[in-house]
Protein backbone atom coordinates (compact mmCIF):
# COMPACT_ATOMS: atom_id res chain seq x y z
CA UNK A 1 0.00 0.00 0.00
CA UNK A 2 1.32 3.28 -0.72
CA UNK A 3 1.34 5.94 1.76
CA UNK A 4 1.07 9.67 1.62
CA UNK A 5 1.19 11.93 4.63
CA UNK A 6 0.60 15.86 4.13
CA UNK A 7 1.73 18.98 6.12
CA UNK A 8 2.52 22.09 5.64
CA UNK A 9 6.08 20.88 6.95
CA UNK A 10 7.56 17.99 8.51
CA UNK A 11 10.70 17.28 10.20
CA UNK A 12 13.02 18.78 11.36
CA UNK A 13 11.05 21.43 11.44
CA UNK A 14 9.96 21.30 15.54
CA UNK A 15 6.01 20.79 16.05
CA UNK A 16 3.23 18.71 17.72
CA UNK A 17 2.46 18.16 14.38
CA UNK A 18 5.33 17.21 12.80
CA UNK A 19 6.36 14.75 15.42
CA UNK A 20 3.10 12.75 14.66
CA UNK A 21 3.76 12.95 11.17
CA UNK A 22 7.53 11.29 11.66
CA UNK A 23 6.31 8.84 14.12
CA UNK A 24 3.41 7.37 12.21
CA UNK A 25 5.49 7.60 8.77
CA UNK A 26 8.63 5.59 10.83
CA UNK A 27 6.36 3.00 12.09
CA UNK A 28 4.16 2.38 8.91
CA UNK A 29 7.11 1.86 6.82
CA UNK A 30 8.64 -0.63 9.35
CA UNK A 31 4.96 -2.68 8.98
CA UNK A 32 5.75 -2.97 5.05
CA UNK A 33 3.69 0.55 4.06
CA UNK A 34 5.48 2.48 1.11
CA UNK A 35 5.56 5.67 2.83
CA UNK A 36 6.15 9.16 1.89
CA UNK A 37 6.03 12.93 3.25
CA UNK A 38 4.26 15.76 1.45
CA UNK A 39 5.35 19.68 2.72
CA UNK A 40 6.61 22.67 2.05
CA UNK A 41 9.07 22.87 4.60
CA UNK A 42 11.76 19.82 5.53
CA UNK A 43 13.72 16.93 4.34
CA UNK A 44 13.83 12.89 4.26
CA UNK A 45 15.06 12.11 7.86
CA UNK A 46 14.48 8.12 7.74
CA UNK A 47 15.95 6.18 4.65
CA UNK A 48 12.78 4.28 4.33
CA UNK A 49 10.46 7.80 4.23
CA UNK A 50 10.43 9.68 0.50
CA UNK A 51 10.52 13.51 1.46
CA UNK A 52 8.35 14.97 -1.53
CA UNK A 53 8.94 19.23 -1.83
CA UNK A 54 6.21 21.23 -2.73
CA UNK A 55 7.15 24.61 -1.42
CA UNK A 56 3.31 26.15 -2.06
CA UNK A 57 2.26 23.77 0.21
CA UNK A 58 3.61 25.86 2.72
CA UNK A 59 1.60 28.28 5.26
CA UNK A 60 4.14 30.67 5.28
CA UNK A 61 5.01 31.43 1.29
CA UNK A 62 5.10 34.54 0.20
CA UNK A 63 2.48 33.99 -2.22
CA UNK A 64 -0.01 32.15 0.42
CA UNK A 65 0.36 34.78 2.90
CA UNK A 66 -0.59 37.42 0.38
CA UNK A 67 -3.90 35.31 -0.18
CA UNK A 68 -4.25 34.50 3.36
CA UNK A 69 -4.54 38.41 4.10
CA UNK A 70 -7.23 38.56 1.06
CA UNK A 71 -8.99 36.20 2.34
CA UNK A 72 -8.89 37.36 5.97
CA UNK A 73 -10.88 40.36 4.58
CA UNK A 74 -13.42 38.09 2.85
CA UNK A 75 -11.77 38.32 -0.56
CA UNK A 76 -11.66 35.08 -2.88
CA UNK A 77 -9.74 36.40 -5.64
CA UNK A 78 -8.02 35.42 -8.97
CA UNK A 79 -4.77 34.80 -6.98
CA UNK A 80 -6.42 32.33 -5.03
CA UNK A 81 -8.03 30.73 -7.48
CA UNK A 82 -4.35 30.68 -9.53
CA UNK A 83 -3.28 29.42 -6.38
CA UNK A 84 -5.14 26.10 -5.67
CA UNK A 85 -4.80 25.52 -9.31
CA UNK A 86 -1.52 25.54 -9.46
CA UNK A 87 -1.56 22.98 -6.24
CA UNK A 88 -4.07 20.75 -7.48
CA UNK A 89 -1.54 20.20 -10.43
CA UNK A 90 1.58 19.61 -8.14
CA UNK A 91 -0.17 17.45 -5.73
CA UNK A 92 -1.91 15.46 -8.70
CA UNK A 93 1.85 14.75 -9.87
CA UNK A 94 2.88 13.79 -6.16
CA UNK A 95 -0.39 11.45 -5.56
CA UNK A 96 -0.46 9.76 -8.66
CA UNK A 97 0.57 6.16 -7.35
CA UNK A 98 -0.78 6.58 -3.90
CA UNK A 99 -3.59 4.83 -2.49
CA UNK A 100 -4.11 6.77 0.82
CA UNK A 101 -3.50 10.53 1.69
CA UNK A 102 -3.45 11.45 5.19
CA UNK A 103 -3.41 15.59 5.17
CA UNK A 104 -2.66 16.57 9.01
CA UNK A 105 -4.72 19.63 9.37
CA UNK A 106 -4.44 21.41 6.03
CA UNK A 107 -8.44 20.82 6.00
CA UNK A 108 -9.11 22.37 9.90
CA UNK A 109 -7.16 25.15 9.59
CA UNK A 110 -7.23 28.20 7.39
CA UNK A 111 -3.36 28.49 6.99
CA UNK A 112 -3.48 27.75 3.74
CA UNK A 113 -7.01 27.44 1.86
CA UNK A 114 -5.53 27.26 -1.50
CA UNK A 115 -4.24 24.06 -0.04
CA UNK A 116 -7.62 23.06 0.94
CA UNK A 117 -9.66 23.49 -1.92
CA UNK A 118 -7.00 21.69 -4.14
CA UNK A 119 -7.39 18.56 -2.13
CA UNK A 120 -11.47 19.23 -2.18
CA UNK A 121 -11.33 19.39 -6.11
CA UNK A 122 -8.90 16.44 -6.34
CA UNK A 123 -10.64 14.14 -4.40
CA UNK A 124 -14.49 14.94 -3.93
CA UNK A 125 -16.50 12.21 -6.15
CA UNK A 126 -16.26 13.57 -9.55
CA UNK A 127 -12.46 14.52 -8.89
CA UNK A 128 -9.17 13.32 -10.37
CA UNK A 129 -8.08 11.42 -7.79
CA UNK A 130 -10.31 8.25 -8.36
CA UNK A 131 -7.84 5.77 -7.38
CA UNK A 132 -6.60 7.37 -4.02
CA UNK A 133 -8.64 7.57 -0.71
CA UNK A 134 -8.60 10.89 1.63
CA UNK A 135 -7.91 10.70 5.47
CA UNK A 136 -8.55 14.24 6.83
CA UNK A 137 -6.51 14.37 10.11
CA UNK A 138 -7.79 16.77 12.63
CA UNK A 139 -5.31 17.99 15.55
CA UNK A 140 -7.11 21.38 15.85
CA UNK A 141 -10.11 23.13 14.51
CA UNK A 142 -10.16 26.84 13.29
CA UNK A 143 -13.57 27.01 13.63
CA UNK A 144 -14.06 26.16 16.99
CA UNK A 145 -11.19 28.31 18.39
CA UNK A 146 -12.09 32.15 19.06
CA UNK A 147 -8.96 33.35 18.09
CA UNK A 148 -9.51 32.11 14.34
CA UNK A 149 -13.01 33.29 13.73
CA UNK A 150 -12.34 36.69 13.25
CA UNK A 151 -10.55 35.58 10.04
CA UNK A 152 -13.35 33.19 8.97
CA UNK A 153 -16.35 34.15 6.61
CA UNK A 154 -19.22 32.52 5.59
CA UNK A 155 -19.28 30.56 2.25
CA UNK A 156 -16.20 29.46 -0.25
CA UNK A 157 -13.40 28.58 0.57
CA UNK A 158 -13.79 28.95 4.48
CA UNK A 159 -16.99 25.96 4.90
CA UNK A 160 -14.60 24.07 3.38
CA UNK A 161 -13.39 23.57 6.98
CA UNK A 162 -16.35 22.78 8.40
CA UNK A 163 -18.13 20.35 5.94
CA UNK A 164 -18.16 16.51 6.02
CA UNK A 165 -16.95 16.46 2.35
CA UNK A 166 -18.16 13.08 0.33
CA UNK A 167 -16.17 10.12 0.47
CA UNK A 168 -13.52 11.27 2.75
CA UNK A 169 -12.50 9.63 5.97
CA UNK A 170 -12.84 12.17 9.17
CA UNK A 171 -10.15 11.45 12.07
CA UNK A 172 -9.37 13.29 15.51
CA UNK A 173 -7.39 12.81 17.79
CA UNK A 174 -9.44 13.12 20.98
CA UNK A 175 -12.86 12.58 22.23
CA UNK A 176 -13.10 16.42 22.63
CA UNK A 177 -12.29 17.06 18.75
CA UNK A 178 -14.32 14.53 17.86
CA UNK A 179 -17.21 16.16 19.52
CA UNK A 180 -16.38 19.47 18.27
CA UNK A 181 -16.07 18.16 15.05
CA UNK A 182 -19.48 16.32 14.48
CA UNK A 183 -21.74 19.17 15.70
CA UNK A 184 -19.14 22.06 13.39
CA UNK A 185 -19.90 19.34 10.54
CA UNK A 186 -23.20 18.31 11.78
CA UNK A 187 -22.62 14.57 11.66
CA UNK A 188 -22.74 11.37 13.87
CA UNK A 189 -20.01 11.39 16.31
CA UNK A 190 -19.85 7.78 15.25
CA UNK A 191 -18.69 8.74 11.64
CA UNK A 192 -15.76 10.30 13.24
CA UNK A 193 -12.41 8.03 14.30
CA UNK A 194 -10.58 8.71 17.07
CA UNK A 195 -6.72 7.70 17.02
CA UNK A 196 -5.01 9.56 19.60
CA UNK A 197 -1.42 10.58 19.34
CA UNK A 198 1.36 8.04 21.13
CA UNK A 199 4.79 7.50 22.72
CA UNK A 200 7.94 6.50 21.63
CA UNK A 201 9.45 4.30 24.42
CA UNK A 202 12.83 3.78 23.22
CA UNK A 203 12.95 7.69 21.39
CA UNK A 204 11.89 8.77 24.75
CA UNK A 205 14.09 6.79 27.78
CA UNK A 206 16.96 6.95 24.87
CA UNK A 207 17.14 3.13 24.96
CA UNK A 208 20.34 1.28 23.50
CA UNK A 209 19.92 -0.82 20.67
CA UNK A 210 20.51 -4.20 22.45
CA UNK A 211 17.68 -3.25 24.71
CA UNK A 212 15.21 -2.59 22.00
CA UNK A 213 15.69 -5.88 20.70
CA UNK A 214 14.84 -7.62 23.88
CA UNK A 215 12.04 -5.11 24.58
CA UNK A 216 10.72 -6.34 21.23
CA UNK A 217 11.32 -9.72 21.56
CA UNK A 218 9.07 -9.28 24.50
CA UNK A 219 6.42 -7.90 23.89
CA UNK A 220 7.19 -5.00 26.54
CA UNK A 221 4.92 -2.94 25.21
CA UNK A 222 1.53 -5.51 25.28
CA UNK A 223 2.33 -5.97 29.23
CA UNK A 224 -0.04 -4.21 31.94
CA UNK A 225 3.12 -5.13 34.59
CA UNK A 226 6.81 -5.66 34.31
CA UNK A 227 8.78 -6.69 37.14
CA UNK A 228 12.41 -6.42 37.20
CA UNK A 229 14.80 -9.33 38.95
CA UNK A 230 18.29 -7.57 38.14
CA UNK A 231 20.46 -10.65 39.14
CA UNK A 232 22.53 -13.63 38.41
CA UNK A 233 21.37 -16.85 38.09
CA UNK A 234 22.24 -18.93 41.30
CA UNK A 235 20.17 -20.33 44.00
CA UNK A 236 20.30 -18.19 46.59
CA UNK A 237 18.39 -15.73 44.33
CA UNK A 238 15.42 -17.39 44.91
CA UNK A 239 14.09 -17.06 41.19
CA UNK A 240 11.50 -19.86 41.59
CA UNK A 241 9.38 -17.83 44.02
CA UNK A 242 9.37 -14.96 41.29
CA UNK A 243 7.92 -17.28 38.50
CA UNK A 244 5.23 -18.88 40.62
CA UNK A 245 4.32 -15.30 42.31
CA UNK A 246 4.21 -14.32 38.44
CA UNK A 247 1.85 -17.05 37.60
CA UNK A 248 -0.56 -15.99 40.13
CA UNK A 249 -0.25 -12.65 39.02
CA UNK A 250 -1.80 -13.55 36.21
CA UNK A 251 -5.21 -14.04 37.72
CA UNK A 252 -5.16 -9.88 37.98
CA UNK A 253 -3.06 -8.49 34.98
CA UNK A 254 -3.92 -9.53 31.38
CA UNK A 255 -0.40 -9.84 30.84
CA UNK A 256 2.40 -9.55 33.41
CA UNK A 257 6.06 -9.96 32.55
CA UNK A 258 9.28 -10.52 34.56
CA UNK A 259 12.40 -10.15 33.33
CA UNK A 260 15.68 -11.75 34.82
CA UNK A 261 18.64 -9.95 33.86
CA UNK A 262 21.64 -11.31 34.80
CA UNK A 263 23.91 -14.23 34.13
CA UNK A 264 24.49 -17.56 35.19
CA UNK A 265 26.28 -17.27 38.76
CA UNK A 266 29.94 -18.01 37.50
CA UNK A 267 31.76 -19.66 40.43
CA UNK A 268 29.28 -22.67 40.18
CA UNK A 269 28.74 -25.87 38.02
CA UNK A 270 25.11 -26.01 40.06
CA UNK A 271 23.86 -22.79 38.33
CA UNK A 272 23.50 -24.67 35.20
CA UNK A 273 21.34 -27.35 36.90
CA UNK A 274 19.63 -24.40 38.64
CA UNK A 275 18.90 -22.82 35.87
CA UNK A 276 17.57 -25.82 33.96
CA UNK A 277 15.17 -26.40 36.81
CA UNK A 278 13.65 -22.78 36.62
CA UNK A 279 12.90 -23.45 33.14
CA UNK A 280 11.29 -26.96 34.29
CA UNK A 281 8.92 -24.71 36.68
CA UNK A 282 8.74 -21.67 33.53
CA UNK A 283 7.51 -24.08 31.21
CA UNK A 284 5.10 -26.36 33.61
CA UNK A 285 3.40 -22.88 34.78
CA UNK A 286 2.85 -21.88 31.14
CA UNK A 287 5.02 -18.75 31.38
CA UNK A 288 7.52 -18.86 28.32
CA UNK A 289 5.69 -15.67 27.09
CA UNK A 290 5.48 -13.88 30.06
CA UNK A 291 9.09 -15.00 32.41
CA UNK A 292 12.07 -14.11 30.44
CA UNK A 293 15.87 -14.85 30.90
CA UNK A 294 18.49 -12.53 29.14
CA UNK A 295 20.50 -14.73 29.56
CA UNK A 296 18.80 -16.87 27.09
CA UNK A 297 18.41 -14.08 24.66
CA UNK A 298 22.73 -13.26 25.05
CA UNK A 299 25.91 -14.85 25.21
CA UNK A 300 27.31 -11.79 25.64
CA UNK A 301 28.37 -9.87 28.76
CA UNK A 302 25.14 -7.08 29.33
CA UNK A 303 26.78 -3.65 29.73
CA UNK A 304 25.23 -0.89 32.42
CA UNK A 305 23.59 0.79 29.99
CA UNK A 306 20.90 -2.05 29.12
CA UNK A 307 20.58 -2.93 32.52
CA UNK A 308 20.15 0.74 33.43
CA UNK A 309 17.54 1.14 30.40
CA UNK A 310 15.94 -2.09 31.99
CA UNK A 311 14.73 0.09 34.97
CA UNK A 312 13.02 2.94 33.39
CA UNK A 313 11.28 0.17 31.24
CA UNK A 314 9.85 -1.90 34.33
CA UNK A 315 7.22 -1.07 36.91
CA UNK A 316 8.68 -2.50 40.09
CA UNK A 317 11.21 -4.20 41.28
CA UNK A 318 11.02 -7.99 42.55
CA UNK A 319 13.57 -9.03 44.71
CA UNK A 320 13.75 -12.22 46.15
CA UNK A 321 16.82 -13.33 47.61
CA UNK A 322 17.16 -15.71 50.65
CA UNK A 323 20.42 -14.00 51.75
CA UNK A 324 22.43 -10.69 50.00
CA UNK A 325 25.85 -9.38 51.43
CA UNK A 326 24.68 -5.79 50.57
CA UNK A 327 21.46 -5.84 47.58
CA UNK A 328 22.69 -2.42 44.87
CA UNK A 329 19.29 -3.56 42.88
CA UNK A 330 17.33 -1.51 46.11
CA UNK A 331 19.27 1.57 45.53
CA UNK A 332 19.00 1.15 42.10
CA UNK A 333 15.12 1.02 41.88
CA UNK A 334 15.59 4.52 44.69
CA UNK A 335 16.97 6.02 41.86
CA UNK A 336 14.12 5.08 39.46
CA UNK A 337 11.74 6.15 40.80
CA UNK A 338 10.10 2.34 41.38
CA UNK A 339 8.21 0.82 44.06
CA UNK A 340 10.29 -2.05 45.25
CA UNK A 341 9.03 -5.76 46.95
CA UNK A 342 11.77 -7.33 48.80
CA UNK A 343 12.69 -10.19 50.93
CA UNK A 344 12.87 -9.54 54.60
CA UNK A 345 16.47 -10.00 55.16
CA UNK A 346 18.70 -7.52 56.90
CA UNK A 347 20.87 -5.92 54.08
CA UNK A 348 17.69 -5.28 52.27
CA UNK A 349 15.74 -3.74 54.86
CA UNK A 350 18.82 -1.52 56.02
CA UNK A 351 18.64 0.09 52.46
CA UNK A 352 14.83 -0.04 52.43
CA UNK A 353 13.82 1.26 55.67
CA UNK A 354 10.17 1.69 55.32
CA UNK A 355 9.99 2.65 51.69
CA UNK A 356 9.92 -1.08 50.36
CA UNK A 357 7.00 -3.80 50.89
CA UNK A 358 8.76 -7.08 52.65
CA UNK A 359 8.44 -10.75 52.48
CA UNK A 360 9.50 -13.79 53.91
CA UNK A 361 11.48 -15.57 50.61
CA UNK A 362 9.33 -18.59 51.93
CA UNK A 363 6.15 -16.50 51.04
CA UNK A 364 2.96 -18.09 49.65
CA UNK A 365 3.17 -17.09 45.52
CA UNK A 366 -0.82 -16.37 45.36
CA UNK A 367 -0.43 -14.19 49.03
CA UNK A 368 2.31 -12.45 47.82
CA UNK A 369 0.90 -11.66 44.15
CA UNK A 370 -2.27 -10.56 45.97
CA UNK A 371 -0.47 -7.87 48.11
CA UNK A 372 1.56 -6.69 45.08
CA UNK A 373 -1.51 -6.05 42.95
CA UNK A 374 -3.07 -4.18 45.88
CA UNK A 375 -0.19 -1.97 46.00
CA UNK A 376 0.36 -1.52 42.40
CA UNK A 377 -2.87 -0.75 41.68
CA UNK A 378 -3.31 1.21 44.29
CA UNK A 379 -0.43 3.81 43.16
CA UNK A 380 -2.17 6.05 40.45
CA UNK A 381 2.06 6.44 39.16
CA UNK A 382 1.56 2.66 38.09
CA UNK A 383 -1.52 2.78 37.18
CA UNK A 384 -0.94 5.69 34.36
CA UNK A 385 2.49 4.13 33.52
CA UNK A 386 0.75 0.97 32.58
CA UNK A 387 -1.67 2.43 30.60
CA UNK A 388 0.11 4.43 28.54
CA UNK A 389 2.82 1.63 27.76
CA UNK A 390 -0.56 -0.90 26.57
CA UNK A 391 -2.15 2.18 24.35
CA UNK A 392 -0.22 4.78 23.58
CA UNK A 393 3.18 3.87 22.31
CA UNK A 394 3.09 4.65 19.06
CA UNK A 395 3.63 0.61 18.28
CA UNK A 396 0.11 0.26 19.79
CA UNK A 397 -1.69 3.17 18.09
CA UNK A 398 -0.49 1.88 14.51
CA UNK A 399 -1.61 -1.44 15.50
CA UNK A 400 -4.59 -0.66 16.92
CA UNK A 401 -6.31 2.16 15.28
CA UNK A 402 -3.92 3.29 12.09
CA UNK A 403 -3.34 -0.27 10.13
CA UNK A 404 -7.09 -0.72 10.37
CA UNK A 405 -8.50 2.39 8.91
CA UNK A 406 -5.66 2.34 5.99
CA UNK A 407 -7.34 -1.26 5.13
CA UNK A 408 -11.09 -0.35 5.80
CA UNK A 409 -10.12 2.71 3.74
CA UNK A 410 -8.97 1.02 0.64
CA UNK A 411 -11.12 -1.86 0.99
CA UNK A 412 -14.31 0.93 0.66
CA UNK A 413 -12.69 2.69 -2.65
Amino acid sequence: MHIALLHYSAPPVVGGVESVIAHQARYLAAAGYDVRIIAARGEQTDRRVRFVHIPLADSRDARVLRVKEQLDRGEVTEEFEALRDELKQELARALADADVLIAHNVCSLNKNLALTAALYDLFTPHAALRSARLILWHHDLAWTTPRYLPELHDGYPWDLLRTAWPGVKQVVVSELRREELAGLMGISPEEISVVPNGLDLARFYKLEEQTRSFAQHMRLTQADLILLLPMRVTPRKNIELALHTLAELRRTFRRPVLVVTGPLGPHNVKNVEYFEALKAIRAALELEDAAYFLAELSDHFLPDEVIADFYRLADALFFPSREEGFGLPMLEAAMSHMPIFCSDIAPLRALGNDDAYYFSPDADPRALAAAITERLLDDATFRNASRVRSRFTWEQVCTRHIVPLLQATVQAR
